[in-house]
């Protein structure tokens, strides 16, 4: 199978990558810049332009390009990128597969937990209504340039949530202050913080691209809930080190301001149950076992 992604030197990318080579499939990278060999293809999304030719033998397109939302603040010039960088590379897979005769299977496309923005306690399914707050609008957006893909080409949108990883990611600038044993809840605590692995994060993905039967939405997420406190806590104990010293609900907005609210502040207690009814396996279901692995130094 050749699977085109853009994003792909991103963390999930990169992830992706190395799991579809290990079961023998070929992923070619998308790349802003002259092709150096034969598993890339240059494009431009900002002027719309990738040769529709390039996609007749590809058999599924992931699409994860995006500026990342943890660069905080978000000054309005970066607000701009995080838009653009979503919607032009999205409007700019899409056209190609609208020209393309033998179009690709499946497009599995980026989407963000933070459609549905402050939900507080409730379980949130992929039924549940948008929410508020600039990451909600940005990723109904996103949606729906995807979703004009949708005829012959099979549509899955992949709600992501914190992802950990070991390095970098929604944890990178965390683990290290766990580490010096100088870390703790944020703000009250209490709110949800959805999660899913690295390894499952990118395994779901190529799950969803080999189900004929999946399309729409897909929460990604692990099958249990955990607070923002519950997984600080839990790396803490894994690493043998106090989290004892919390920051602040208001500290955290004079710093970050709108990006505080919407991404660290914010309760998103997502619901994995669609993704498990299709048969998906998580190497990591739990907190704990997703704290081990963080924890883990064996790669």
């Amino acid at each position: 199978m050749k699977v085109l992604i853009s994003g792909a030197s991103g963390l999930i990318g990169t992830e992706l990558q190395k799991q579809l080579i290990v079961q023998g499939h070929t992923p070619l990278l998308l790349v802003r810049r002259p092709a150096k060999n034969s598993t890339e293809i240059e494009w431009n999304p900002i002027k719309h332009e990738l040769d529709s030719k390039q996609l007749e033998s590809i058999d599924a397109v992931v699409n994860l390009a995006g500026a990342t939302t943890g660069k905080l603040p978000w000054t309005k010039k970066y607000k701009s990128e995080l838009i653009s960088s979503r919607l032009d590379s999205t409007k700019t897979i899409v056209e190609a597969i609208a020209k393309t005769k033998n179009k690709p299977k499946v497009l599995v496309s980026g989407s963000a937990s933070g459609f549905y923005g402050d939900q507080k306690d409730g379980l949130l399914t992929e039924s549940s209504p948008k929410g508020s707050g600039f990451l909600s609008d940005l990723s109904a957006q996103w949606e729906q340039e995807a979703l004009k893909a949708t005829g012959n080409t099979r549509v899955v949108l992949v709600r992501t949530t914190m992802v950990f990883s070991r390095k970098l990611g929604a944890l990178g600038r965390l683990l290290p202050l766990i580490r010096l044993g100088v870390a703790g809840s944020l703000g009250s605590g209490k709110q949800w913080w959805a999660f899913i692995s690295l390894p499952d994060e990118a395994r779901a993905i190529i799950h969803l691209i080999n189900t004929p039967t999946a399309h729409g939405v897909y929460n990604l997420t692990a099958p249990e809930a955990a607070t923002c406190k519950q997984i600080i806590n839990g790396l803490g104990k894994q690493m043998h080190r106090p989290t004892l010293i919390p920051i602040p609900g208001f500290a955290l907005k004079l710093a970050f301001r709108e990006g505080a609210s919407e991404l660290l502040l914010c309760s998103q207690k997502m619901s994995a149950e669609k993704l498990l009814a299709t048969g998906f396996v998580f190497e990591h279901p739990t907190l704990k076992s997703a704290c081990q692995w963080v924890c883990s130094k064996s790669e």
